[in-house]
């Protein structure tokens, strides 16, 4: 029998652009797709470090990396209890928060050897939170030129690891170890 080119059907062109996540099949092949209402951040806390992509937990606070990075290593950092704001987390809550975000900085800038960080917070959806129920802090790196065309022009962010492997990185490389 012989063999077929597969360049004559695989790879068909058409108008969409592909971006590869397969770190998403984990919600395909265990039925694991959070319900619409379910707080992600509540339910990363519950999960192993692994599953729930968390490099580092505190007692009032955790960081885990973002399931859509914006760039590689993009970390966000929580409070365990849900609130939603700010204004509405406990002294403790964001002395940890800050603490975690100055080690994330650290780890960051040591591992991903970036250069500068993109750090804020979305209070609200009309704000731009996707998870606006839960408060959480964006810690981006930044490189020199890590802005492309791709992003701009095709409207795709090109990620040279998967999650895993950066999680597993900066875990690695949080001075206090792994996390619990």
């Amino acid at each position: 029998m012989p063999v077929e080119d597969a360049s004559e059907f695989a790879a068909v062109p058409d108008a969409f652009q592909r971006l590869w996540t397969p770190h998403r099949m984990v919600y395909i092949q265990n039925g694991e797709q959070p319900h619409l209402d379910d707080c992600p951040f509540c339910r990363a806390p519950k999960l192993s470090d692994e599953e729930g992509l968390i490099v580092a937990r505190g007692e009032h606070a955790y960081a885990l990396l973002n399931l859509f990075p914006y760039n590689s290593g993009h970390l966000l950092v929580c409070p365990y209890r849900h609130v939603a704001t700010y204004d509405l987390a406990t002294p403790e809550e964001v002395a940890e928060i800050g603490s975690l975000t100055q080690t994330a900085m650290r780890v960051l800038t040591e591992v991903a050897r970036c250069e500068g960080f993109n750090i804020g917070m979305n209070q609200g959806r009309i704000a731009g939170a996707g998870v606006a129920g839960h408060l959480h802090q964006h810690i981006v790196p930044r490189w020199a030129l890590d802005s492309n065309f791709f992003p701009i022009i095709a409207k795709t962010k090109a990620l040279p690891q998967l999650l895993g492997e950066v999680r597993a990185e900066i875990q690695a490389a949080w001075p206090s170890g792994p996390a619990r």
